[in-house]
């Protein structure tokens, strides 16, 4: 058996690793080729390119890779015509993947959509291309199977990977004391994991973390720095504001920051569902490159009434969001200083983002690799 594969980012590199190591335990010879991360690769998967050269942001700041990504995709559409796999599973990228499955599936081969885009955000439209494009659309969250069934496409629920990695006790103390951490408030700032985001967010939260101190005054900050690369621009913004001896970076480690915190500030992604995973109450900023956001607007791309993923996924909304040009830092700095004095709400908050958990963790792996062989034998 081969299995074709094409994964987007990190994110999109351990969702494949976990999927080859279920599939390999069910058909030990089987063969993984394709576009991987480092993850996917120690899984046991033929790295013919690496997941990086599709990490992309942004709609304006797309547009220079198109060239690029255009040959890529005519590349691996050509090798896999010639020689096709049992199965091709494109996992997230849409944009890049959508379209080489659907060239893939005309050729007769059977593919497998792994992420559902957000339909439900934004081009909704897509969803045309998705039934041309793939066999089966496999959802990590609950509410996008229904959107598929309502059109007549094979989607399956196999729940979220951090709901199933996160764990059921979120133990401060020991995160702490790990850390070397003894201020009696932890406060985890996540920036972002881009470049674009550190410069048009962390001033922001930089800012509005001196704000958090002057009224703390045993106050300890905490970020997880993504990648080396991000680390002297984040240094410079912390110094700028005068706090870098109230401020602890780490080396990635971004679940041991938020297990620390009373409270986590973060740029809004798939950390925000990671923090309410881990049951933290959780201040959310959402910003994009000015031209993408007017485009987004003016064109009413976006329909969303909520930006973070756990608002969105729960009847009521749980955190605080800024968006844009509301990112102010006394605004910003208010809804972490309420939740601080507030430990009752605190508490609520965390009950009710373990029910979420609950409902999310659906040991992904082994649902994918079900799907999997299911359209194999079909």
């Amino acid at each position: 058996m081969r299995i074709g594969f094409v994964a987007g980012e990190s994110s999109g590199d351990l969702l494949g690793a976990g999927l080859i190591l279920e599939l390999k335990r069910r058909y030990p010879d089987a063969v993984f080729e394709g576009v991987a991360g480092p993850a996917m690769l120690a899984a046991g998967c033929e790295q013919w390119h690496r997941a990086e050269t599709l990490a992309v942001f942004g709609l304006v700041e797309t547009l220079a890779h198109i060239p690029r990504l255009l040959r890529l995709r005519r590349e691996l559409c050509r090798r896999w015509q010639h020689s096709p796999p049992d199965v091709f599973v494109g996992i997230d990228s849409p944009d890049f993947n959508l379209g080489l499955e659907k060239k893939l599936r005309a050729a007769g081969i059977k593919t497998i959509h792994y992420v559902s885009p957000s339909i439900w955000a934004w081009r909704y439209g897509r969803i045309k291309t998705i039934r041309a494009a793939a066999d089966k659309v496999l959802c990590i969250l609950p509410f996008e199977k229904s959107l598929y069934d309502e059109q007549g496409i094979d989607a399956v629920f196999v729940g979220h990977p951090k709901a199933d990695s996160t764990p059921e006790f979120a133990d401060a103390a020991s995160a702490r004391q790990a850390l070397g951490v003894t201020a009696r408030t932890v406060v985890a700032v996540l920036p972002g994991s881009r470049a674009g985001e550190i410069s048009r967010l962390g001033e922001p939260l930089v800012a509005a973390a001196a704000l958090i101190a002057k009224t703390c005054s045993s106050i300890q900050f905490i970020t997880p720095v993504a990648t080396p690369a991000l680390r002297p621009a984040i240094e410079r913004q912390i110094a700028a504001a005068g706090l870098t001896d109230m401020f602890l970076l780490l080396d990635g480690d971004s679940e041991r920051a938020m297990l620390a915190a009373d409270v986590v500030l973060l740029a809004s992604g798939t950390a925000a569902l990671e923090s309410a995973l881990l049951g933290k109450p959780t201040v959310a900023v959402y910003g994009v490159a000015q031209l993408t956001y007017w485009i987004l607007t003016r064109l009413r791309l976006v329909r969303l009434s909520h930006y973070t993923l756990p608002n969105l996924l729960m009847e009521m909304p749980l955190v605080p969001e800024f968006i844009q040009g509301d990112i102010r830092p006394q605004a910003v700095a208010n809804a972490v200083i309420e939740l601080l004095d507030d430990p009752d709400r605190r508490r609520i908050i965390g009950d009710r983002f373990a029910k979420l958990r609950a409902e999310l963790a659906q040991n992904t792996d082994q649902r994918a690799a079900d799907a999997v062989v299911a359209l194999l034998h079909r």
